[in-house]
């Protein structure tokens, strides 16, 4: 049986509908993420399966269980770490540790989670003096102090820096294997390829595929893009008569192109012949930015 299985969802607020037609399972030890940009559903899904609201359709189960009709069953098994909560400013970090743990008959040690964390040198600091990153993994550690089956994170790493969030992937990758079932909530491609096993995509309430982030790829016509600063003027006649070139931009100084896995070679080789330099020379692969564009028709900024 699925540890988290959601059929036919629908809610709505008011006029509003939030969530229209929303299904997925996420079976036990993987990372499952719900990818999609703000407004399309993600957060009122999960808080569907977290018992924070109730369906108007559909139905939810969390390790066979109601979230709504067997809310005490389901929050003695799952942690949460919501999109936006804060503790009282002067709350030290053991001390919130040791009320959350109150809360459970079986809690996880706090010590272990502050060093797992990397906060046991932050354990008497005061929660308004934390970074956002120390904030962030604080959340984290309450969401796992009751020995949880389930996690759900949701929009885990918005507003950290670059180092953090990778800090943040880490600790993640931790708590699966720690045997933690995640479910993961993010808008962003870079997370969502480096930690999921699985992914819904949603656009406007809907789920429009489930799959692994290589199995989205999979299903985009495979492309090299590339980009450089010609160290001269470049005619673009000579790219566009390549067979393996699709389409030739230019942006500003740069020029970009877009073509089949062998483009590069193609390309250089005409460089190389007229002697021009590719300065700054990058290449992009396909990726999960481009399946979603394929799926929805639109960028994940729009």
């Amino acid at each position: 049986m699925p540890v988290i299985e959601v059929r036919n969802l629908r809610k709505r607020y008011r006029r509003r509908v939030a969530v229209e037609d929303v299904s997925f399972t996420v079976e036990r030890g993987e990372i499952f993420g719900i990818l999609g940009p703000n407004g399309a559903g993600k957060t009122t899904t999960v808080e569907c399966v977290e018992g924070l609201r109730r369906p108007d359709g559909g139905t939810v189960s969390v390790l066979g269980f109601d979230p709504v009709r067997d809310a005490a069953e389901v929050r003695a098994r799952l942690g949460a770490q919501l999109q936006e909560s804060r503790l009282p400013n002067r709350m030290k970090v053991r001390e919130a540790l040791d009320l959350y743990a109150s809360f459970y008959a079986n809690p996880a040690d706090p010590d272990e989670l502050l060093d797992m964390l990397d906060l046991a040198d932050r354990r008497d600091a005061r929660f308004g003096k934390l970074s956002g990153g120390q904030q962030q993994r604080l959340s984290i550690a309450l969401a796992l102090v009751g020995n949880p089956e389930v996690a759900v994170l949701d929009e885990l790493t918005t507003g950290l820096d670059p180092q953090a969030r990778r800090d943040t992937w880490a600790m993640v990758e931790r708590i699966r294997d720690r045997g933690v079932t995640v479910l993961l909530v993010t808008h962003f491609m870079e997370e969502a390829e480096r930690l999921c096993d699985r992914l819904a995509v949603i656009d406007a309430g809907r789920v429009v595929a489930v799959d692994s982030p290589a199995g989205l790829v999979a299903r985009v016509q495979p492309e090299q893009r590339i980009r450089f600063r010609p160290s001269r003027p470049l005619d673009d006649a000579l790219l566009r008569a390549l067979p393996e070139v699709r389409s030739v931009e230019k942006r500003g100084e740069r020029v970009v192109i877009t073509g089949t896995p062998e483009v590069l070679h193609a390309v250089t080789s005409v460089l190389a012949r007229n002697q021009i330099i590719a300065a700054g020379l990058r290449v992009e692969q396909t990726g999960l930015d481009d399946a979603f564009v394929a799926l929805t028709g639109r960028t994940l900024e729009d």
